[in-house]
């Protein structure tokens, strides 16, 4: 089980030059809300459509086109924020963010700086050594995505496609609790996680439907405790932001590079200046991209033609009804009805698709037996193919239908393995097949006994031997097995060869 006696922050401790530091790590989630429509016009949000196909008048930025508010993206943002355990705000309002880009035709972004969607929330973040502990959620906004600059199709111009405008986007703003990389790629690996269960967002971050900004200074050790004691971020050293990342890993060679570039400036005797960069993974360097801007310099103002957003409770109630179950309470039941391990439970709950085939699998069936076949032969065999559980050739049925086999004896665990070959690459249904093929496992213990007297009569030499060294006893269980064609039961051959071997 996860040990959560301890859910403070864990440091990662950076040895400079002349000091150790501490890292500090604040991220900003950009999760694209999975709904057919973008946020304020019924333009659709396929992936891949041809450029500039998805694109209403409002979305082109046209005069006197005015924005008509999403339902379905103001209840996705709803269950994010319920999902997270996160305050709900029954009042929101939309404000305008100024700014100038080639793919921002509005010359503003429609989003929420004063009043937010979801307010503060919560996620437990488990890590590689089996501790887990909780990172705050300070805010969840909405807003409209950019269209997308393409610089590769012309030496001479740039193309803009603008199918992503106006796609709804959830932000999700952490505090600066998580205190080193691989922890940061955790905290982004259950957001994608708990998202994809409750169908608010599909994660896919090749796509760029999730991409993280990514807040990282370094600190002196026990300056961290200082801010926590007075929330004064200016103990927390200066931040830089490391914007778009589209990449676990990534995201955790960035930090690290980053902060080594900036404990080497404050080692120096500089000062790291607060901007925004960009991460080169070919050259596994940040670089510097703009000065960092304030709220202030984007010239925010509450939306004209945008009423602000009333909702009713018993309308959150509702969504919140209607919640799937979340990883945390299905990892939790999976330990609890199935006995499963901790790691076992983890694997199988990593998404939906994998808990829903493992659950189908196990009905019925033995929970830990279940467990290790979906785990170890199935996930093992679709790594090996290059599939994922959506493209598995063997159902969650004909597999219980295996297990099922080895429960009651008719097949031994290495009848079960050529078993299941069969149907993987085959198909049909696995009792027909042990059937038809003459795979049962010899259960009658006179055939088995006969065997054994076989061998033991066969090999005197190695008789003796056995009899001074009793380890050398599965040398004889392997011939039988051998004998039988793989078909006897082997615990029952262990025991006779025991037996006859002391006698």
């Amino acid at each position: 089980m996860l040990d959560l006696s301890h859910t403070a922050p864990k440091p990662k401790v950076i040895a400079g030059a002349k000091h150790d530091w501490e890292l500090v790590i604040g991220l900003e989630v950009h999760a694209q809300v999975a709904t057919k429509a973008k946020l304020f016009s019924a333009s659709s949000t396929q992936f891949g459509a041809e450029p500039n196909a998805n694109v209403a008048f409002v979305d082109a930025g046209m005069p006197g086109m005015l924005p008509v508010i999403n339902e379905e993206c103001i209840a996705q943002a709803v269950r994010t924020g319920l999902g997270l355990r996160a305050d709900i705000n029954l009042y929101s309002a939309f404000d305008r963010k100024n700014y100038f880009y080639p793919d921002l035709p509005q010359g503003y972004q429609i989003s929420q700086l004063y009043h937010p969607i979801v307010g503060e929330g919560e996620v437990l973040v488990e890590l590689g050594d089996g501790t887990a502990r909780v990172v705050r959620i300070e805010r969840i906004h909405l807003e409209q995505d950019a269209g997308k600059s393409i610089h590769d199709m012309d030496p001479n111009m740039s193309f803009v496609d603008l199918n992503r405008t106006g796609v709804a986007l959830m932000e999700i703003v952490s505090r600066p609790d998580i205190r080193g990389p691989e922890e940061a790629a955790a905290y982004v690996s259950k957001l994608r996680q708990i998202m994809r269960y409750l169908g608010t967002c599909d994660g896919n971050m090749q796509n760029g439907n999730l991409r993280a900004d990514v807040n990282v200074s370094v600190c002196r050790p026990g300056a961290y405790e200082k801010y926590m004691e007075t929330q004064d971020f200016n103990h927390l050293g200066t931040r830089c932001e490391i914007k778009n990342m589209n990449s676990l890993r990534f995201i955790q060679q960035a930090i690290e590079y980053e902060a080594r570039r900036q404990i080497a400036i404050v080692e120096d005797g500089g000062s790291v200046t607060q901007e925004t960069r960009l991460y080169d993974p070919d050259k596994g360097e940040t670089r510097s991209m703009r000065s960092k801007e304030e709220a202030h310099d984007y010239r925010y103002f509450p939306d004209p033609d945008l009423l602000p957003l009333e909702i009713e409770q018993s309308w959150v109630d509702d969504l919140a009804a209607n919640l799937p179950e979340l990883p945390d309470a299905k990892k939790a039941r999976f330990i609890s009805d199935f006995g499963l391990s901790d790691y076992d439970a983890s694997v199988l709950t990593a998404d939906t698709e994998n808990a829903a085939f493992f659950e189908k699998t196990a009905d019925g069936q033995d929970g830990k037996l279940a467990a290790n076949w979906v785990i170890n032969e199935l996930f093992g065999r679709l790594k090996k193919d290059d599939k994922d559980i959506t493209e598995s050739p063997v159902s969650p049925e004909q597999l219980g239908g295996v297990i099922a086999l080895i429960s009651k004896g008719d097949i031994s665990g290495k009848i079960a393995k050529d078993l299941f070959e069969i149907v993987y690459t085959d198909g049909g249904d696995p009792a027909v097949i042990v059937e038809e093929r003459g795979m049962k496992q010899v259960t009658d213990l006179g055939a088995i006994e006969k065997a054994v007297d076989e061998i033991i009569a066969a090999n005197p030499d190695q008789v003796a031997k056995a009899k001074e060294n009793p380890k050398l006893a599965g040398w004889f269980v392997g011939q039988v097995m051998k004998a039988t064609g793989g078909k006897a039961n082997p615990k029952a051959v262990n025991e006779l060869v025991a037996r006859k071997l002391q006698g």
